[in-house]
């Protein structure tokens, strides 16, 4: 399971990233195919550090919401 940020571009669609798989970024047209293709991303991402033996991040990420 892992966190992931969602941002409205401003051309339209959505830009995703996993901010625990540093460099770990996706984007869609619609919600629906942003989140389909950072799942995608993430699962490649994973399947590239397995191969690497390299450990996997932990999804350690705080979320503080604030109104400034």
């Amino acid at each position: 399971m892992r966190q992931i940020v969602i941002i409205p571009a401003e051309e339209g669609g959505y830009i995703v990233e996993c901010p625990s798989l540093p460099g770990c970024y996706s984007q869609g047209e619609t919600l629906d195919e942003a989140i389909n293709n950072i799942k995608e991303a993430i699962e490649l991402y994973i399947d590239v550090l397995n191969e690497d033996g390299k450990p996997i991040p932990e999804d350690k990420l705080d979320r503080v919401m604030m109104v400034v």
